[in-house]
């Protein structure tokens, strides 16, 4: 007990961890799981740093259990133990910041930090060069909490806009034709000849990379692992990259 008679408060730090690889690893998130009692998190996701911690608890649950693991990281905050709970990528960008101040604001925790990482639009794009160079947005197929209705708005949004898209979750098992769903909704805004291309787990082993065109974009047997890449009017390939101009060379 404090000398207020209050249980004595830890705090939370939500880490984006980046792509996998500890090199992609922010220096900033690495001091956090040094220094950290417990480190929470997806079991696929503990399961590419536990070996680095040996001496660290570990709190891990799987698919769809978001909501619980973030309960359990303000309950043992609450006890009084540093926190670390981990996504991939951004701890912002389709990661765990968001439920995670969804539940400390339900139990009133205010000890709190959310530490950057390295997202799967940036560190896939770095593959292929340089994808993401103008005005672009990101983009789940996963319709588990987003209607398909609203993903196939955005995606006829962002077509007509002339964004270059990173697409995330483009296939699972159960949406093994979302993929090519999604290019064919686009194919009726853009040309079949927009420069693409994808990355399949993105600094792991056995990674892959592809540069295509939006005709064929459909038909590559993606899943949950690969990120997937849309230029804009103006992207263009040389060399095996992904090109999308500043527009510098008109100056």
């Amino acid at each position: 007990m404090t000398q207020e008679g209050k249980e004595p408060m830890g705090k939370i730090y939500v880490v984006g961890i980046g792509p996998g690889d500890e090199k992609m690893m922010t220096i900033r998130a690495k001091e956090v799981l040094d220094a950290c009692d417990v480190i929470a998190g997806y079991s696929l996701y503990i399961d590419l740093v536990r070996d680095r911690y040996p001496g660290k608890e570990f709190y891990e649950n799987g698919m769809r259990g978001e909501a619980e693991r973030c309960r359990a990281c303000v309950g043992m905050a609450k006890a009084g133990k540093t926190v670390a709970l981990i996504c991939s990528g951004d701890a912002g960008v389709y990661g765990m910041a968001s439920p995670l101040l969804e539940a400390a604001e339900r139990e009133d925790f205010h000890e709190v930090e959310i530490i950057p990482g390295v997202t799967a639009a940036m560190s896939g794009g770095a593959v292929l060069g340089a994808p993401l160079a103008h005005d672009f947005c990101v983009i789940s197929l996963s319709d588990l909490l987003t209607p398909w209705e609203v993903i196939e708005k955005r995606l006829l949004c962002a077509a007509r806009g002339d964004f270059c898209m990173a697409i995330y979750n483009p296939a699972s098992h159960g949406r093994k034709d979302y993929l090519q769903k999604a290019c064919e909704l686009l194919l009726t805004v853009l040309s079949p000849d927009t420069c693409c291309g994808y990355v399949r787990n993105i600094g792991r082993a056995g990674s892959k990379r592809e540069v295509c065109r939006l005709g064929e974009l459909g038909q590559i047997g993606a899943d949950m692992l690969t990120t997937v890449y849309i230029g804009n009017s103006q992207t263009r390939t040389w060399d095996g990259w992904l090109i999308t101009p500043r527009g510098y060379g008109k100056t």
